[in-house]
């Protein structure tokens, strides 16, 4: 990650003021892991793998229906867990037949982006990929993600300020704005 691009998440943060101003103390944990994430996404072509927890439906749907919508940048490949696999994932063995899926129908790799609680049965798909993002709100241990406690108040705007930021931050690597 460059550092240009952890100045930029950084001005991104204090440009929307309170919205985001939650962001600026995990912006030294998260904006690496973003960074190392988008760059499998834009050098690598893998797609984004979206999948919530029951409670964060909404969220997989909001996320998704506006990713695509801005018509001056390219298209990114973000695709629903549930809309690639209709089937029920709940055992190891379930979890490694989807990967062996999805590995054969993108060849270059994907990365699953995972929104909810770390004990989520597709919280364990997620887990399965090393390269994986998540942002998990019961567990701070966690590789590779995003911790925000469950009782944070204001849950639903922090995950919304969450897609804007992430969106910014595509958009400004898309647009040559931000080299990571």
């Amino acid at each position: 990650m460059t550092t240009e691009f952890l100045k930029y998440t950084l001005d991104i943060i204090r440009q929307n003021g309170t919205s985001m101003s939650w962001l600026e103390e995990k912006r030294l944990e998260f904006a690496p892991l973003l960074s190392s994430r988008l760059k499998l996404l834009i050098q690598d072509s893998r797609p984004f793998i979206f999948i919530c927890d029951d409670e964060r439906a909404w969220y997989e749907e909001y996320f998704l229906s506006n990713i695509n919508s801005r018509s001056h940048r390219p298209f990114v490949p973000f695709f629903s867990l549930k809309s690639l696999c209709k089937n029920t994932i709940s055992t190891s063995n379930d979890i490694a037949l989807l990967n062996d899926l999805l590995e054969l129908s993108f060849p270059n790799g994907y990365v699953f982006f995972y929104v909810g609680l770390s004990t989520n049965k597709m919280a364990q798909v997620a887990k399965s990929k090393d390269d994986s993002l998540l942002v998990v709100f019961d567990d701070k241990n966690i590789h590779n993600s995003l911790y925000i406690p469950l009782k944070e108040s204001n849950l639903d705007s922090k995950l919304i300020s969450l897609y804007k930021f992430f969106d910014s931050s595509l958009e400004a690597i898309l647009l040559s704005k931000v080299n990571i």
